[in-house]
């Protein structure tokens, strides 16, 4: 089947400069239009939706619209469109290029702001941007429909009360602008549980932005949060709109804010409070209008009473708090998990896979998953693109999978405790039988814990005999932990 080329509806007065723009859009694999004022656009557009010659529809993916034309300007032009055709990405261009026109033009729906006299190379950057993003709006229709019937109670993945509670807690909160805070291990799925919340939201068809601070250098971070204006520093050739008012009437996910300095956690701090912000390098306030989403991989609540997480800012942001469980937590969820993650790999691979072997799904509940949910998905990938049979069995898992099972590795979260919890040192020596106890009770505590405290199974993986292990029990007096798991 032929690809479909992106379509793509140039607006300006000057018919040279329109045609100009198409054509170098044409050159480069786009099918074009041109329109020469806002009234003209709006006829092409509804033209685009009818059928011809018992031939499909052929919308616009984008339009691009100058701000300064007569009649019905470009700002008009943009906030008719995405009301009546959403669907549509809009850029926009100016040969008056000032922060006001910026922010007026990202807030009327347009996804980037241009200047002239145009550089080929920003607009062709500018258009795959759009694009991209008219892709993610139809992928996000669609997303929207199955979500709605996925995150009904009777149809979650997974039958942990732990994350019913969670499922509960989206319903609760999503109609309202409530500050949200998820806790958890990385990999535990707060990115998923965020959007859950937007889709599930009265702000479902507006701005989704995702931002994780932890990968994003700390001299970076201002600009990419809250834009900045040309010259503010070496690089900042042109003015860029940040994520915050990316986001206007919408959501935005701060992932990892507990890696922000201090310097970037008092900025969030009165944005969170006032919703006002200045771009770097300039004086302009500006005012956004969005609901915010955070995350953090570690606990909030020990940065804080270590000096490293600024107080008022943990309590402005610890509105509702949701606490995301690691996968080794809840062991039941793991075959319901594995069979999702198998049954949309194997329709992607386009690939005819059945299940599991009693073997690989017992080895899949052993296993720790130090990476989480995340990992968990991995290693089915992994399965589906190397198995050749109709079922994943114990050879198709990944190594680490397999050597857990087999008993010739500790689970994940117990490798390096020899290492890293022994209470030794030269100030305070101690024999090495004492040294040892420390750890040997960690490990042998965790494994039991990880096997449901199965005796049998916990003497196996530990290679040691049943007995041993009952007198290890007992010398730690790790009966207690058993009687409150």
């Amino acid at each position: 089947m032929a690809e479909i080329r992106p379509r793509i509806l140039v607006v300006d007065e000057d018919p040279i400069v329109a045609q100009a723009m198409a054509d170098f859009l044409c050159d480069i694999g786009y099918i074009t239009a041109v329109a020469h004022s806002g009234v003209n656009a709006l006829e092409e557009i509804e033209k685009s939706h009818l059928s011809i010659d018992s031939r499909p529809p052929q919308s616009f993916s984008v339009l691009i619209a100058d701000m300064s034309m007569h009649g019905m300007s470009g700002l008009e032009l943009i906030k008719i469109v995405r009301k009546d055709h959403s669907d549509i990405v809009p850029l926009a261009i100016t040969g008056y290029g000032t922060i006001q026109a910026a922010v007026q033009a990202i807030r009327a729906g347009a996804i980037d702001y241009l200047t002239k006299p145009l550089v080929d190379e920003e607009l062709q950057i500018a258009v795959e941007k759009a694009v991209q993003q008219h892709v993610l709006l139809a992928e996000n229709t669609n997303l929207r429909q199955q979500l709605e019937q996925r995150y009904g109670l009777d149809s979650i993945i997974g039958s942990d009360v732990r994350m019913r509670r969670i499922y509960e807690v989206i319903d609760a909160v999503a109609a309202s602008k409530t500050t949200v805070l998820m806790c958890g291990e990385s990999g535990t799925g707060k990115s998923l549980i965020a959007g859950a919340i937007h889709r599930a939201s009265p702000r479902a068809d507006k701005p989704y932005v995702e931002i994780s601070c932890g990968s994003i250098p700390e001299t970076l971070l201002e600009s990419e949060l809250f834009g900045h204006v040309k010259g503010a520093f070496t690089g900042a050739h042109a003015d860029k709109v940040g994520r915050f008012l990316s986001a206007h009437t919408g959501t935005i996910f701060l992932d990892e804010i507990n890696s922000a300095s201090p310097g970037m956690q008092l900025k969030l701090l009165r944005v969170l409070q006032e919703r006002q912000f200045e771009p770097v390098g300039s004086n302009d306030t500006i005012e956004v209008d969005v609901r915010v989403i955070l995350a953090s991989n570690q606990p909030l609540e020990d940065l804080v009473a270590s000096g490293e997480f600024r107080q008022d800012l943990y309590y402005r942001i610890n509105v509702v708090s949701i606490e995301l469980p690691p996968l080794r937590d809840r062991i039941g969820d793991i075959p319901l998990l594995a069979e999702h993650f198998l049954q949309e790999t194997a329709r992607e691979a386009k690939k005819q896979i059945t299940g599991f072997t009693n073997e690989a799904l017992d080895a899949l509940r052993r296993y720790s998953y130090p990476g989480n949910v995340r990992e968990l998905q991995n290693i089915i990938e992994r399965a589906v693109v190397l198995t050749r049979a109709t079922r994943i069995d114990m050879d198709d898992l990944a190594q680490q999978v397999i050597d857990n099972s087999t008993g010739k590795l500790l689970p994940a979260h117990l490798q390096g405790s020899i290492g890293s919890e022994v209470n030794w040192s030269s100030d305070n020596p101690l024999p090495l039988r004492k040294a040892l106890e420390d750890p040997e009770k960690r490990i042998i505590l965790a494994a039991l814990q990880a096997n449901d405290w199965n005796r049998q199974k916990t003497a196996d993986q530990l290679e040691v005999n049943r007995t041993t292990l009952y007198k290890k029990i007992k010398q730690y007096d790790l009966e207690e932990y058993g009687r409150t798991a």
